[in-house]
């Protein structure tokens, strides 16, 4: 479950950064702006919710890949 959690976790934050690309550049109108901010916050709560079923921390999910560093950004708080 903890490699497919991260590869979904993976697939996430590459969408949320294509959306925040997309916003910066002014593709979007308002609506889809508001729908994608929507289905964001709902796929993130949502992987919180697996993470808690699963005994799982965020930090759980970024795989070492040795020497190219970790899987997944590390998010700063």
């Amino acid at each position: 479950m903890k490699l497919v959690l991260t590869v979904v976790e993976l697939l996430r934050q590459l969408m949320e950064r294509q959306a925040l690309r997309r916003f910066d550049t002014g593709d979007l109108s308002e609506d889809q702006e508001e729908r994608i901010g929507l289905t964001l916050m709902l796929l993130d709560d949502r992987m919180a919710e697996l993470r808690e079923r699963y005994g799982l921390r965020p930090e759980d999910l970024n795989m070492d890949l040795g020497p190219l560093g970790p899987l997944l950004p590390r998010e700063t708080t």
